[in-house]
């Protein structure tokens, strides 16, 4: 396996309206007193003092929301400016930044190629003008589409399009139709997750008033089924249980997080995981402005991860990745239950442990298994 990299993730969090199933750091203009140009001072502030700590050039810098596009071309471009003259980029680097497609444009995509990003993910969700209304999404039908399209003339190698599946009132048509489009566009990257319904966002709401039916298991099931064997069809290989590729296409930086490898998380509410600890930054703009206009990093709390902790993790995340972990990692309690996976057909195993085309299905429940007879 290649040698660890090391990633910079940047928050941006605003974003125009709040979807229904958001549960993300992240506002709107009305509820947050912090403007864009007081976000991009300070969030310069953080990088500078963040790089003081000696940390490695970055590999990868993903820059996630709320929505990044916002910001436009010239404002994502100062960001990238900023990582670059503190951290500085590997040769190679991987840069990306996810974008609402209902704000980007032919000009926007240019700038952002002039600026040195290499990578773009497109927030579609769904190609169902009633889906993307149960989900309180504000699209114009067809213009995730377009600007895939659009990112790709552009020359863009690297594009991601996200979707969402097993939404109320969602059907198996509606899935299909959505990936006829994402094929449609010939991007390298397909993200799709299933549905989760947060406490305390609209969605959740809706569903305790019975408004909307809530998501069923089974469901899931059968449209990750559809996913999974359409994308296969068509050329696109499966590396993680929700994340597609064509070869080459795979995101760098998110095999840093399920390899368990460092990053660095800035802005506000971002995450960070650096030598064995885990910390988190403050989740309002202003508070974290603040912070930083005194001169102070902005972390909120942090926790320092024990070696079982960070076994724990190692297992969750990798496993879920197609090429899987070290069986060596494997406890001799839960052999037998790894054998009985492997008789199963959920898992192979030999020097690694994966699991099979039928086992991404029950991924969760089998790492369960597997650690809890540790």
């Amino acid at each position: 396996m290649a040698m660890d990299s090391f990633g910079v993730y940047v928050h941006v969090p605003f974003c125009a309206t709040r979807c229904g199933y958001c549960d993300f750091n992240t506002y709107t203009p009305t509820e947050v007193d912090s403007s864009h140009a007081q976000y991009l001072d300070a969030l310069e502030k953080e990088l500078e003092l963040a790089a003081a700590r000696g940390l490695p050039k970055a590999d990868t810098v993903f820059i996630g929301g709320g929505t990044p596009s916002l910001l436009g071309a010239d404002g994502l471009g100062r960001i990238l400016d900023a990582v670059r003259n503190t951290f500085g980029l590997n040769p190679g680097a991987e840069v990306t930044t996810e974008s609402n497609p209902e704000s980007t444009s032919p000009d926007y995509f240019a700038g952002l190629l002039d600026a040195g990003f290499t990578r773009v993910s497109l927030g579609m969700q769904s190609a169902s003008t009633p889906v993307l209304k149960v989900l309180d999404r504000q699209h114009t039908p067809g213009r995730a589409v377009a600007a895939a399209r659009e990112a790709r003339t552009a020359g863009f190698q690297h594009v991601n399009l996200d979707m969402i599946y097993g939404t109320p009132t969602e059907t198996n048509d509606d899935v299909r139709r959505t990936l006829d489009a994402i094929l449609d566009t010939d991007v390298d990257h397909v993200s799709a997750y299933s549905l989760i319904v947060e406490d305390g966002t609209a969605m959740a709401r809706k569903i305790r008033r019975g408004e909307l039916p809530a998501p069923q298991e089974d469901v899931y099931a059968d449209r990750y089924e559809i996913i999974a064997d359409t994308l296969a069809d068509h050329g696109y290989h499966w590396y993680e249980v929700s994340n597609w590729a064509k070869p080459g296409g795979e995101c760098r930086h998110n095999l840093i997080y399920w390899r368990n490898q460092q990053w660095w998380g800035a802005g506000p509410g971002a995450h960070s995981f650096i030598a064995s600890e885990r910390f988190f930054n403050v989740k309002r703009p202003e508070k974290y402005a603040q912070l930083l206009a005194d001169g102070a990093l902005p972390i909120q709390d942090t926790e320092p991860i024990t070696e079982t902790e960070a076994h724990t993790e190692a297992v969750m995340l990798g496993l879920r990745l197609k090429e899987g972990i070290p069986a060596a990692w494997i406890g001799a309690g839960a052999r037998e239950v790894v054998d009985r996976h492997v008789h199963a057909g959920l898992l192979q195993a030999g020097e690694r442990l994966r699991l099979t085309d039928k086992g991404r299905l029950l991924a969760d429940g089998i790492i369960t298994d597997i650690l809890a007879a540790e």
